[in-house]
């Protein structure tokens, strides 16, 4: 078994403000790094063998205030990284609706059915993630790791963890900072937590 704790990012100025960050690469406001050094926190009494995370900035960084409390390096991965947001990124929902609402409308309805103008398709995402995962895992066979990336691809691996389609992903929650945990079986996943964020509550 392999057991995975998987991290969304904290808190970027983009989140604050609405704006879809896809790969843009936005660093950690100061309520971001906040969340980034309560969540290490949290996870510092963890048996932890490795911490992968995101090649993005706000994945780096919360990943590695994770890091210090365990002596291990964050080893990035482009293939974890948010979905291309495309010509939509520094966008607001607002504005994206104005010009693109056809889009977005079944972006959201049926996100396994379209992706943004010049960015990718969720089915891209779960692609790349999920043949990420995989090799992450057969390395780290009965051990715990770390997995610091972002809120659609932590959606998509979860819809892939609970066997559902990809239209299902917007019924789940990925609050900034929030950690999710599936262990792998063989060919099973099980998902033990979802969103959790008691360790930001207070802030």
């Amino acid at each position: 078994m392999t057991r995975v704790i998987f991290v969304r990012h904290g808190q970027t100025s983009w989140n604050q403000e609405g704006k879809y960050q896809g790969h843009s690469d936005i660093s950690l406001n100061e309520r971001g790094i906040r969340q980034g050094n309560l969540v290490a926190k949290r996870l510092a009494n963890e048996k932890i063998s490795a911490i992968y995370s995101s090649d993005l900035l706000r994945a780096q960084q919360t990943a590695e205030a994770i890091a210090e409390y365990h002596g291990l390096p964050v080893i990035t991965k482009p293939e974890f990284r948010e979905i291309n947001f495309g010509i939509w990124e520094g966008l607001t929902y607002q504005e994206i609706m104005a010009d693109w609402s056809e889009i977005l409308t079944v972006m959201y309805s049926k996100p396994s059915e379209i992706g943004p103008p010049q960015g990718e398709s969720f089915q891209v995402v779960k692609q790349r993630v999920t043949r990420s995962l995989q090799e992450c895992i057969a390395k780290h066979q009965e051990q715990n790791i770390v997995l610091v990336s972002h809120g659609g691809t932590m959606r998509v691996l979860l819809c892939a963890a609970l066997g559902i389609g990809l239209d299902k992903m917007w019924s789940m929650r990925q609050d900034s900072s929030a950690i999710n945990i599936i262990e792998y079986i063989d060919n099973r996943a099980v998902v033990s937590l979802v969103n959790d964020t008691w360790h930001v509550k207070d802030i």
